[in-house]
This record gives structure tokens, sequence and C-alpha cells, in this order.
């Protein structure tokens, strides 16, 4: 892979690990749990689909995650789901 590839690549994680920071406990373990299980292996459309969900609100974002509410993306509730099973208990 280039450098220039790679720097992009790791600018992209390190900045999609930053919006994952939402400071409400229960986002912050479940966004940051599938960046570290799952980040590596999300194709580009999945990455760009999980970088719109991060542009969700807070609230909205809990509700989705919660499974009290279903995107109305395909992309971003296909995402939520993977989500929900990668860092489920």
């Amino acid at each position: 892979m280039p450098r220039g590839t790679m720097d992009q690549s790791a600018e992209r994680r390190n900045r999609l690990a930053w919006q994952c920071r939402r400071g409400m406990r229960e986002l912050d373990e479940l966004l940051n749990g599938f960046m570290d299980r799952r980040y590596a292996v999300l194709g580009e459309a999945q990455l760009t689909a999980f970088t719109r969900l991060l542009e969700y609100p807070d609230s909205v974002l809990l509700e989705c995650l919660m499974g009290r509410m279903v995107p109305a993306d395909k992309d971003v509730a296909h995402i939520v789901r993977e989500i929900r099973h990668t860092t489920a208990p």
C-alpha cells in the first residue's frame, strides 16, 4: 500500500475513533467495541455507512443501537445490526 494511502487510512480510522467518543457510556462502549473488533475488516461501503451513522444525534443513535428504532437507510441499518451483534454480551 502506498504511503499516502496508509496515511489517509490511519487518518480516517483516527477520525472515526474520535467520533465514537460520545460521552455517553452505552454509546462509547458499543461504538468503540465495534471499532476495536471490526474496523480492520470493513469494506468501503460499510465504512461510508458507519460514517453516516456517526452523524446521527446521540439520542437517535442510542435508540438505533438499543434496537428501539431502525434507520431508514438500509446500509446504516445493516451497520447497526453488525454493531449490536458484534458488541452483544
